[in-house]
């Protein structure tokens, strides 16, 4: 019997899962391996501050209703433990509730580090080293940021979550961490997009709790998958270029008369897999602003303005903000002109634009719900005009431009343009910088001492035997 040529074609998560089984830690380069270091620093300081959300308190009391405390696997600051399924859904969740940790944008946007959480509960769960824990976060920064760059456009056009692409990368890192075999790393692949798809609602216009839990809940995916493929479970290998997967479902979808496509070459093309190779993780920014990505230049260039030419709150007559259309629609909707939680407000550039304004800075304090509903900041808010310009769009991804322009009320105009904001890539977050955002975000949690002692532990990860000592010093009242 002849076999179907469309039978016969080599799958993307074959060759994916191949060369996620074949890298090892001897193949990183140093400034991958130190980039991650950052990374996890990073993260871990934004899920020590996430831990005081109120949706991260639901979700740890949910879970501890539900285990009776037993498992490998630790959840932070409480030191619950569990399985470590669910321990990589509260710490991923953890690191996600601020909006604050890092940023990727392409074609479609994305936070790796929602995703690094489920292979450090299987690190944990399976008694691994740093240098385990280091691979599978440089994996699942390569798959997850590659993924954002191959739509065209990208799925959130469309009306897609990013958790969606996800939920493709999720089991690739979770799977390294189990040693899995290429043939079960297709299938981990396939049993967690199988059932990840996440539609756009969750940041279209009044925002909730969820807006911060689908990627971490793909995370979740990518630890059971990965742990199912071990035990045999199968999954289909042709979910994102075969038949009826990733790749042809979004053809049905059209976009501006044109059907949605993929650049399913780039996806695997050029995979780093030596000391010599560029790995994606270093292409990834940080937040210096606990608030929506595209935020951050508008935000940056009116600071600046404020600042050079001295500007109070009640001069200001009008502040027009010119950024791209998708910021323009994401963050500029009638919603986010009244915010009522925290979600909307650090999705709102009216909000966060007139919070600085009148505070002089732009921190977690700011998105405390009594600041939130503080109605003395809806008459600056309804100062801020948000505009598409057109001419930007050009310039996006490679850049993420936006102008500000005061307008004062004694008819003074001042304007002020960025094009790239604190910690893009080409200007990074020191070491030293990322500590003082740690410790803003945790001295009050785990104290500063132990802040110090965890800065320490985390930028020497890789000497590290097991990960018993990471989770002693992120647990309160150590």
């Amino acid at each position: 019997m002849s076999q179907h040529p469309a039978e016969s074609k080599r799958l993307l998560s074959q060759t994916i899962a191949e060369w996620a089984c074949a890298l090892k830690y001897d193949d990183l380069s140093p400034e991958a391996i130190q980039a991650a270091k950052l990374f996890w620093f990073d993260s871990i300081g934004c899920a020590l501050g996430g831990s005081q959300q109120d949706d991260a308190k639901i979700l740890l009391k949910h879970y501890c209703g539900m285990s009776g405390g037993n498992g490998k696997a630790t959840a932070f600051v409480s030191g619950f433990k569990t399985n470590p399924v669910d321990a990589a859904f509260l710490n991923g969740h953890m690191i996600r509730a601020m909006d604050y940790n890092d940023i990727y944008w392409k074609a479609d946007p994305c936070h790796p580090s929602d995703l690094i959480a489920a292979p450090l509960a299987l690190c944990e769960s399976e008694g691994l080293s740093g240098k385990d824990l280091i691979l599978a976060t440089i994996i699942a920064y390569e798959i997850e940021m590659r993924l954002c760059e191959v739509g065209r456009p990208g799925v959130r056009e469309y009306g897609w979550h990013h958790a969606t692409l996800s939920a493709f990368a999720a089991p690739v890192a979770a799977g390294r961490v189990l040693n899995l075999t290429p043939g079960q790393m297709v299938s981990a692949i396939g049993i967690s997009a199988s059932r990840t798809f996440c539609p756009g609602a969750v940041t279209a216009g009044k925002l909730t709790n969820m807006k911060n839990t689908v990627d971490p809940w793909a995370g979740r995916m990518g630890a059971e998958s990965a742990l199912l493929a071990r035990e045999g479970f199968s999954g289909p290998e042709h979910i994102i270029d075969g038949k009826e997967g990733l790749f042809a479902v979004f053809k049905h979808v059209q976009y501006e008369g044109k059907p949605a496509s993929f650049d399913g070459e780039a996806l695997v093309a050029d995979l780093p897999n030596s000391r010599e190779s560029h790995y994606r993780i270093l292409d990834c920014g940080m937040k210096s602003f606990p608030i929506e990505a595209l935020s951050h230049s508008p935000l940056t260039a009116m600071m600046k303005t404020v600042k050079e030419h001295n500007i109070k709150a009640d001069d200001v007559k009008e502040i027009k903000v010119e950024v791209i259309a998708r910021a323009a629609d994401i963050l500029g909707d009638p919603h986010k002109y009244r915010p009522d939680s925290k979600e909307t407000a650090d999705h709102s550039l009216p909000y966060c634009m007139a919070a600085g304004l009148v505070d002089g800075m732009v921190t977690p304090l700011q998105f405390r719900e009594e600041r939130v509903r503080d109605k003395a900041l809806i008459p600056i808010m309804d100062k801020v005009k948000v505009v598409a310009n057109q001419e930007f769009e050009a310039l996006f991804p490679k850049f993420q431009p936006s102008q500000v322009t005061i307008t004062t009320k004694d008819s003074k105009s001042h304007s002020t343009r960025v094009d790239v904001p604190k910690g893009d890539p080409r200007d990074p977050m020191t070491e030293e910088e990322i500590a003082v955002k740690f410790t803003a975000l945790g001295g009050d949690v785990i104290g500063k001492d132990q802040c110090k002692k965890l800065q320490s532990f985390i930028m020497s990860i890789e000497t590290a035997r097991n990960l018993n000592g990471l989770f002693e010093l992120t647990t309160a009242g150590r």
